[in-house]
C-alpha cells in the first residue's frame, strides 16, 4: 500500500508499520489469519517501536486464541456488517438467484429502522435482549399504513422524526424520477408536525415487523459465517407475531370494481394518454384477478411467455410462463385472459416476443405496474380500504384470486402449485374461506338448517369424490374452470 512506511516483518504474517496518510507517528500491526487469506489490522497507539513490537505479538496471540475458542476476531458495528450482507444480495440478484427488486427492499430496511435501532452497536453486543425487544421498539417508533393494527397519539419529538422521514423519502422519489429536489420551509415542516400530532398514527403491522426481523436475522447469520460473532448469536426463533389475514375483494366488490372501471373510470379520461393508461390498467386488473400472478411476475412477463393450449375437453385456455421470487413456473388461465392480453397488445408499442407485456405508452417497461392509476381507481370506486381497515394495493388482486378459487372448491394442493407458494401459506392466510365453504357442517343442527350426512362413511365418500373431481379438473383445466368470472356471480367483465 502506498501510504505504508517503516514496515517491519516480525514473522511471516505479522508486520508492524506506520501510515503516511495520518498526522501522528503511531504504529500499526497487521496479523494474517491462519489458513485464510484475511488480515486483521490494529492501531497500537504508541510511537515507541519496541513497545509496538510487544503489542503486535500480543495481537497475534489474541487472534490465535480467538480462533481456537470460537471467539469473534473482528469487532465492527452492525451497519458495517449490514453493508457487506447487502453487497452479497446485490451480487445474487445480478446472478438471477433472487429478484432484482429484493436488494432494494433489504436496503430500505437496513438503512432505515435497523440502522436506527442497532446501526452503531457492535455486532458482538447484540444479544437476546436487543433481538427480542425489536417489535416493541418498532411499534413505538414507526408509523404504519392501516389503522386496524391500532393507533396512538404521538409526541412532538416522534412527530418531527416521522415528518422528516416522509420528507426525505419524497425528495428521493422526486430525484429518482428526474425532477428537481423539492425544498421544505420551516413553516411547511411545522404545519406537517402539527397535523401529525393531531391525527392518530397507525402502528406498524406485525407482517412488516416479521419481514424486518427476517432481514435482521439474516445479517446476524452472515456475521456468524464471517466469524464476526459466535454461533450463539444466530437468532433463529423470532418473537411470536400474529399472522395478518390477507385482504381480498369480495364477489360484490370485485363486480363493482370492474363495472365501475369499464363504465365510468375509463370513459372519464379527458386526454388520449389518460385513456390509453386507464384502458391498459383496467385490463391489467382483470388479468391479475384471473391468474393470481405476483406483481413481480407481471413485471417479468414477456410476450414469448404467453401461449395457448387446450384441455381434455378441447376447451381453449392460456398458459403463462412466469418468473419471480427466485422461481419459475407455468400457470393456466381461462381463455378470457387471452382477450385481455390482446387488448393490451393492440395498444402497445412493444409487441416483440422479448418485449414486456406491461409497458408505458412509449413502450418502456412499466416499473410501477400502474400503481398510481390503480390507487386512483380504487379511491374513485370507494374500494381503497378493505373490510379490515387495510389499505389495498395491487397485491390484493392475487389474494382475491386465491379466495375465489378456494370458494369454488379448488383443492389447496393444486392451488398452491398454481400460485407458486406452499400449502401452509394457503392454510395460514386463507383458512377463513373454509368456514364459508363448509357452512353446512359448521351450522349442522341449528334451526332451519339442513345438516350434512351423519354417517362417517358417507362423509368420507363425499370428501373422496370431491377431492378426486378437483384433481381431475385441475390436472387439465384452468383453475377458473369454465366460468372465469364465477366469483362475481353476475355479468362478466368484457
Amino acid at each position: 500500500m502506498a501510504f505504508i512506511s517503516d514496515k517491519e516483518e516480525l514473522k511471516p504474517g505479522l508486520v508492524i508499520f506506520r501510515r503516511e496518510d495520518v498526522q501522528h507517528r503511531n504504529w500499526y500491526c497487521r496479523v494474517k489469519l491462519p489458513k485464510a487469506d484475511r488480515y486483521k489490522t490494529v492501531s497500537l497507539k504508541t510511537e515507541d517501536v519496541n513497545a509496538a513490537r510487544a503489542l503486535a505479538w500480543d495481537q497475534d496471540g489474541e487472534v490465535r486464541y480467538s480462533i481456537k475458542h470460537d471467539v469473534p476476531i473482528f469487532n465492527r458495528p452492525f451497519r458495517d456488517v449490514a453493508k457487506e450482507y447487502l453487497a452479497t444480495q446485490i451480487a445474487r440478484a445480478k446472478r438471477g438467484e433472487i429478484s432484482k427488486d429484493r436488494p432494494e427492499k433489504i436496503r430500505t430496511i437496513l438503512d432505515g429502522p435497523l440502522n436506527e435501532y442497532v446501526g452503531s452497536t457492535q455486532v458482538t453486543r447484540i444479544g437476546d435482549d436487543l433481538w427480542g425487544n425489536y417489535p416493541a421498539w418498532r411499534r413505538e417508533n414507526g408509523e404504519g399504513r392501516a389503522e386496524r393494527n391500532g393507533s396512538r397519539k404521538v409526541t412532538r419529538e416522534l412527530a418531527e422524526k416521522l415528518v422528516r422521514h416522509d420528507q426525505a423519502n419524497f425528495i428521493k422519489s422526486q430525484i429518482r424520477r428526474g425532477y428537481r429536489a423539492p425544498k421544505f420551509s420551516p413553516e411547511d415542516t411545522e404545519k406537517a408536525v402539527a397535523a401529525k400530532m393531531k391525527s392518530p398514527v397507525p402502528f406498524i403491522s406485525d407482517a412488516t415487523i416479521r419481514f424486518e426481523m427476517a432481514v435482521f436475522g439474516a445479517v446476524m447469520e452472515y456475521g456468524v459465517k464471517k466469524r464476526y460473532v459466535p454461533a450463539s448469536q444466530r437468532f433463529e426463533e423470532r418473537p411470536k407475531l400474529k399472522v395478518m389475514r390477507r385482504d381480498e375483494f369480495s364477489g360484490e366488490e370485485y363486480r363493482k370494481l370492474y363495472e365501475f372501471a369499464r363504465n365510468k373510470w375509463v370513459k372519464a379520461a379527458t386526454t388520449a394518454p389518460s385513456k390509453w393508461y386507464r384502458e391498459v390498467a383496467y385490463n391489467f386488473v382483470l388479468i391479475m384477478c384471473n391468474t393470481g400472478m405476483r406483481p413481480s411476475e407481471a413485471k417479468n412477463l414477456r410476450w414469448r411467455d404467453v401461449t395457448t393450449a387446450k384441455d381434455r375437453d378441447g376447451q381453449e385456455m392460456m398458459v403463462l410462463f412466469v418468473q419471480g421470487k427466485d422461481k419459475t413456473r407455468k400457470l393456466v388461465a381461462p381463455a378470457e385472459v387471452g382477450k385481455y392480453l390482446n387488448r393490451i397488445r393492440e395498444k402497445s408499442k412493444a409487441t416483440g416476443l422479448n418485449d414486456p407485456v406491461f409497458t408505458t405508452q412509449d413502450g418502456k417497461p412499466a416499473k410501477s405496474l400502474y400503481q398510481a392509476l390503480i390507487e386512483d381507481l380504487l379511491i374513485a370506486a370507494d374500494l381503497r380500504t378493505g373490510q379490515g381497515g387495510t389499505v389495498r394495493s395491487t397485491y390484493c388482486f392475487r389474494h382475491t384470486y386465491a379466495t375465489f378459487r378456494l370458494s369454488e372448491g379448488v383443492d389447496v394442493y393444486f392451488l398452491a402449485e398454481q400460485m407458486g407458494t406452499s400449502v401452509k401459506m394457503i392454510e395460514d392466510h386463507y383458512g377463513h374461506v373454509n368456514t364459508i365453504k363448509h357452512a353446512d357442517r359448521v351450522l349442522q343442527g341449528m334451526n332451519s338448517w339442513e345438516g350434512v350426512p351423519t354417517e362417517p362413511n358417507a362423509n368420507i365418500e363425499a370428501d373422496a369424490k370431491a377431492a378426486k373431481g378437483a384433481k381431475l379438473r385441475l390436472s387439465s383445466a384452468p383453475p377458473n374452470g369454465r366460468r372465469p368470472q364465477s366469483p362475481s356471480k353476475g355479468k362478466k367483465p368484457h
